[in-house]
């Protein structure tokens, strides 16, 4: 399905050099604000304090993180676990005072506002558990990383794969680059939120790579140059880009307007990394690509000459 045809092959590669410095350029600077800054990482990463309660009937979340916050924990998750009743409270830990201390002070501002409230659980959830999920979390983001170059080498070519994980790795850097400068809470819910643009990323240079592919072998087009097929292959996914990018960042943008603090840092790092996921399959993947000497041959494969002596009778 096409919303609409461009006739006319746009000059994309023209200016990927100035494009690709731009990236190069915002890269460092990610990278940059990453080492000075660092992530502003999560209960779940440096630990702290989990506490569970219920309610006798539906829980006002917000009314929750409100009172939360008033005790003077800004860095706080509250969500409901199980059933709309059941709350779960994440609060970091603070030096001299424990995780009974700190649930008792919860639990008496709740009852404040609900006397009906109930503490079902209090855990301490200390930095070791924190360090495991954090090396988890860089071992899934690595296993991704090598799934994607092989299966590109395999399906396309080896200059292909290096083109594709270069871009994808400039997403994944740029979203880190956002959360550091911003210093936006870094969770598990964005780990999960990078893996998938990782994915998306990676599909989006799929179909530009694959049209190059048709392109190439495409008899009509046989006279022209690399850059120009790289032209005509972006300039024809264009409508598909827009189809599909479009209708994915609305679903995103509904979670980041309606779904509440739980879902507003996973939203916004998927809406930067589509964004970015788009320039960079243009600019970056594509551009690199014919900078590593990409050409027809590596998409057409040689026909063997005939032996004149096969068949021949002896």
């Amino acid at each position: 399905m096409e919303l609409f045809r461009i006739k006319k092959d746009i000059p994309f590669m023209r200016h990927a050099l100035i494009f690709n410095v731009i990236s190069a350029l915002t890269f460092v600077a990610a990278v940059f604000f990453l080492f000075s800054k660092g992530l502003h990482l999560s209960i779940e990463f440096t630990g702290g304090t989990v506490i569970e309660v219920a309610y006798t009937k539906p829980a006002n979340i917000e009314g929750i993180r409100k009172t939360v916050e008033g005790l003077g924990y800004t860095d706080n998750q509250v969500t409901n676990f199980g059933t709309a009743q059941d709350v779960m409270i994440r609060l970091p830990a603070q030096k001299g005072v424990n995780s009974g201390q700190q649930s008792a002070t919860v639990l008496a501002a709740l009852k404040q506002q609900d006397a009906d409230v109930e503490l079902k659980r209090t855990e301490f959830v200390g930095p070791q558990v924190g360090d495991e999920l954090a090396h988890d979390g860089l071992m899934a983001l690595l296993f991704v990383v090598i799934g994607i170059v092989i299966y590109l080498a395999i399906r396309f070519e080896w200059k292909y794969a290096v083109a594709a994980i270069i871009a994808n790795l400039h997403d994944v850097i740029i979203i880190l680059g956002f959360f550091a400068f911003f210093q936006w809470e870094f969770s598990l819910t964005v780990l999960a939120a990078i893996l998938a643009v990782l994915g998306y990323s990676v599909n989006e240079s799929v179909v530009v790579f694959d049209r190059v592919r048709e392109t190439f072998r495409d008899r009509r087009f046989g006279k022209l140059a690399v850059p120009d097929v790289m032209n005509h292959a972006i300039t024809s996914t264009i409508s598909r880009t827009i189809i599909t990018h479009g209708s994915t960042e609305i679903m995103v943008l509904s979670m980041f307007v309606f779904g509440g603090p739980a879902l507003h840092y996973f939203a916004l790092a998927l809406t930067i990394g589509i964004l970015f996921g788009i320039y960079s399959s243009v600019f970056v993947a594509a551009a690199v690509a014919m900078w590593l000497g990409v050409k027809r041959e590596d998409m057409i494969k040689p026909i063997k000459e005939k032996d004149e002596t096969d068949g021949a009778v002896v």
